[in-house]
């Protein structure tokens, strides 16, 4: 079986920071890349950022550009996602996601369940 396990999510102010952590189990010589999405309420599923696990080559999402940083631990199987100066707007359940290389880019074949992060004005 293949689990990705995310924390770190909770309330915090705008301007905060929060630091996700994505542990990943399972067979991962087939993982291309690693990254985040997030769905805020009545909203349609957001890429938010990714990171290919052998190069560490990152991609950011418009809205979070200079703002987040995507990085991982390949010894450890773990995918983090540092968040800086956030905003009311950030607000929403943060999904983990891993997959395998596409002629396009790459496709998610593991979610993680979810955490959820809440900005406060």
């Amino acid at each position: 079986q293949v689990q990705l396990v995310e924390s770190g999510g909770g309330l915090v102010q705008a301007g905060g920071s929060l630091r996700l952590s994505c542990a990943f189990s399972g067979r991962t010589s087939n993982t291309y890349a690693m990254g985040w999405f997030r769905q805020a309420p009545g909203k349609e599923r957001e890429f938010v950022a990714r990171v290919t696990w052998s190069a560490g080559s990152t991609f950011y999402g418009d809205s979070v550009k200079g703002r987040f940083t995507i990085s991982r631990d390949n010894a450890k199987n773990t995918l983090y996602l540092q968040m800086n100066s956030l905003k009311p707007e950030d607000t929403a359940v943060y999904y983990c996601a891993a997959g395998g290389r596409t002629m396009t880019g790459w496709k998610v074949n593991y979610w993680g369940q979810g955490t959820q992060v809440t900005v406060a004005s």
